[in-house]
């Protein structure tokens, strides 16, 4: 039996476990008859330790994934595909269009601001890559206030609000925002899920577009 091995770009718990059980759902559709191992191995984001923004947070996990590409490479290692993992927020002006939307801003002229809980997957075989990402659960105002506007990161933040230490390996956030009906875990699991879509579903991705393609000529 041929062994498939996964690499993700970080060694913490909630993130490996994500992968291991968006694998359960998908492996089967992916390689057949195979083996998957999941590798955890530390590398750089690039990004900010709390991201501020959907570009951040895509950029975050692409690079990663090319930080392991890399590394795979350079250590001759034999590992089939790579995922770079990121979360953080995403910032939305109700009433504002995108180009008018600022980094960090308590103050809006035009509408009220949404702060957004995300997570994103990027995942890349070392030639193609894909992203995939959660739904989205809105922060209190006052809990993205300090991560914003204070500056403090969102681990952090989530521990002082929740008053408990070490939620971003437990639960997460998104367990704390959703009362548990959502962890951590499971909002990376669905990212992987989508961002390995284009892999495990080829006819619909490849063979979908030529045929529009194909119909549109």
């Amino acid at each position: 039996m041929n062994t498939i091995t996964i690499a993700v770009g970080s060694k913490r718990g909630p993130k490996l476990n994500a992968v291991t059980e968006a694998l359960e759902a998908f492996s089967a559709s992916l390689v057949h008859d195979a083996r998957f191992e999941v590798v955890g191995v530390e590398v750089e984001s690039g990004v900010s330790d709390t991201p501020a923004s959907r570009k951040e947070l895509m950029l975050g996990a692409r690079q990663r994934a090319e930080a392991l590409v890399e590394k795979g490479r350079r250590d001759r290692a034999d590992w089939q595909y790579f995922v770079g993992l990121e979360g953080g927020l995403d910032v939305i002006h109700e009433g504002s269009s995108s180009n008018e939307m600022p980094r960090h801003s308590g103050l809006q002229q035009n509408g009220l601001r949404r702060v957004f809980l995300e997570s994103w997957a990027y995942v890349s075989d070392g030639a193609h890559g894909h992203y995939g990402r959660s739904g989205g659960i809105e922060l209190p105002e006052a809990l993205a206030h300090e991560v914003l506007e204070n500056g403090v990161e969102l681990a952090e933040a989530i521990d002082r609000f929740a008053g408990a230490i070490g939620i971003r390996d437990a639960q997460g956030a998104w367990g704390v925002l959703s009362s548990n009906f959502i962890t951590r875990q499971e909002a990376f699991r669905i990212a992987v899920i989508a961002a390995f879509a284009p892999f495990y579903n080829v006819k619909m991705y490849r063979g979908g577009a030529a045929g529009a393609s194909n119909s549109m000529g």
